[in-house]
C-alpha cells in the first residue's frame, strides 16, 4: 500500500533486545489513540493495551506530532 503513513507510533522505547529484562516499547494507534505497551524478549514478546486505574485505555489525543 504505496503512499500509506504508519499507523502506529513509537512513543517510547527502553531496554535492550539482547539483555535478559527485554525491550519495551509504547505505541499509540494513530487513528485511535489508544496507547499499547509491548514487550519483547528473546524468542517471547506481548502487547497489551495500557489501562487508566479505572480500567479503561489510555488515549493519546491526536495532534501533528503523532
Amino acid at each position: 500500500m504505496a503512499g500509506e503513513e504508519n499507523r502506529f507510533k513509537v512513543v517510547l522505547r527502553e531496554g535492550s533486545s539482547i539483555r535478559d529484562d527485554g525491550m519495551r516499547q509504547i505505541l499509540v494507534d494513530t487513528k485511535t489513540g489508544v496507547n499499547y505497551l509491548v514487550w519483547k524478549a528473546g524468542y517471547a514478546g506481548g502487547i497489551t493495551p495500557l489501562l487508566d486505574r479505572e480500567g479503561r485505555p489510555v488515549i493519546t489525543v491526536p495532534d501533528k506530532e503523532i
